[in-house]
């Protein structure tokens, strides 16, 4: 709700209360009204619907301690009856209230200290030469397959604004200072009225910096910043993954009058590997192994990521893509990284000498297999 509704609305009269009322006592009388002028109650009645919300308005101010009293002395100091923009009270010709006067005279023990936070600013604008974060900067790498799933420590150079190095950050010549504005006094902020109203916005003069530059640096050209260039050791972590974004906390621009830095944000590039992939935690890869190797069973020797090989037991009758998986072989840290998972791939020969055919055709006869297309043919 505005300071317009705090000085003209009578939330009393509203709940049908008296100004010393209890706070049971406004419960009760919000109940009330509010079950009698329920929508719910009142469907496609407007004047039911208002009458609603100016009850809930009014108990939201009166049943809060805090905002009651802010609201008693605010109504006190006027008599009630307020009205915006005229400035002056009803049945009180020629004795307006100048309501920018007052705005521009809050936290001085008058109207700002009546009103508690309703007319401050946010904190940290206030004035334009507060604290000022720096901005965010981001810059990019591309590693190797292997050092993403391990973790690896990597330069990235990157672009920042820092203070300038001529003027030392002020934005004016050597051998000059800026000057306080003049317009809003160094406070970096001015008054403007818009309505009747009375509010503060950057000062045009200085641009919210509250000090004017008149003889600006030229390496700068009075910005007081200036680009560098330089390079950070960037740790990047076990197992992150193509197109992942680490940030690095308060390494990015430097604040401004005692602001906190900004981040750096580091996208990451991963290049793929000729052998290996990913899946989630878990490092893939495909072996082939022989048909014999396949039906009677083998052991084989299967690589890993750091270039060492662990033995791979085939049992015999294994068919063409099964998956096997090694426990702690995967991308992650020592002691929690994730699984290597292992598909073989079963190598038909295309080739077979006449002996190798005799064989095939007497494992053949011997065999004695079913049709194993069968299942196709049947109706």
């Amino acid at each position: 709700m505005s300071t317009k509704d705090w000085l003209e609305k009578d939330y009393y009269k509203i709940l049908g209360v008296s100004k010393d009322a209890k706070p049971e006592d406004i419960k009760k009388a919000f109940r009330k009204l509010a079950r009698a002028n329920h929508p719910d109650q009142h469907p496609g009645d407007k004047a039911a619907e208002t009458r609603f919300k100016e009850v809930s308005e009014a108990n939201s101010v009166l049943s809060d301690a805090t905002k009651r009293k802010e609201y008693d002395d605010a109504r006190s100091m006027f008599g009630g009856g307020f009205r915006f923009p005229g400035g002056g009270q009803p049945g009180r010709p020629g004795q307006g209230v100048n309501f920018e006067d007052l705005l521009r005279n809050a936290g001085d023990g008058g109207l700002g200290d009546l009103f508690g936070g309703l007319f401050q600013q946010p904190q940290g604008r206030r004035s334009g030469r507060g604290p000022r974060r720096g901005s965010d900067i981001e810059g990019e790498v591309t590693i190797p397959f292997a050092d993403a799933a391990v973790g690896v420590t990597v330069g990235v150079q990157m672009v920042s604004e820092d203070a300038c190095e001529a003027c030392r950050g002020t934005g004016a010549k050597a051998g000059t200072v800026p000057k306080v504005c003049p317009t809003c006094q160094g406070s970096g902020m001015q008054a403007s009225q818009s309505g009747g109203f009375a509010f503060s916005e950057p000062c045009r003069e200085c641009r919210g910096r509250g000090l004017v530059i008149e003889t600006p640096c030229p390496v700068c050209a009075g910005s007081g910043r200036g680009q560098s260039t330089k390079t950070m050791q960037v740790r990047i972590p076990a197992g992150v993954a193509d197109g992942s974004k680490i940030r690095v906390k308060g390494k990015g621009g430097a604040g401004e009058n005692g602001g906190a830095a900004g981040d750096l944000y580091v996208l990451v590039h991963v290049t793929p590997h000729p052998i290996f992939g990913r899946s989630g935690d878990a490092l893939t890869v495909t072996v082939p192994i022989t048909y014999s190797e396949a039906a009677l069973g083998a052991e084989v020797d299967v690589p890993t990521l750091d270039g060492s090989s662990v033995r791979l037991r085939v049992p015999a009758g294994t068919p063409n893509g099964r998956t096997f998986r090694v426990k702690g072989r995967g991308v992650g840290k020592a002691g929690e990284a994730g699984d290597m998972l292992v598909s073989v791939d079963v190598q038909v020969p295309a080739q077979l000498s006449e002996a190798a055919k005799a064989a095939l055709a007497e494992y053949q006869r011997l065999a004695a297999e079913p049709n194993p297309r069968a299942h196709l043919t049947r109706t």
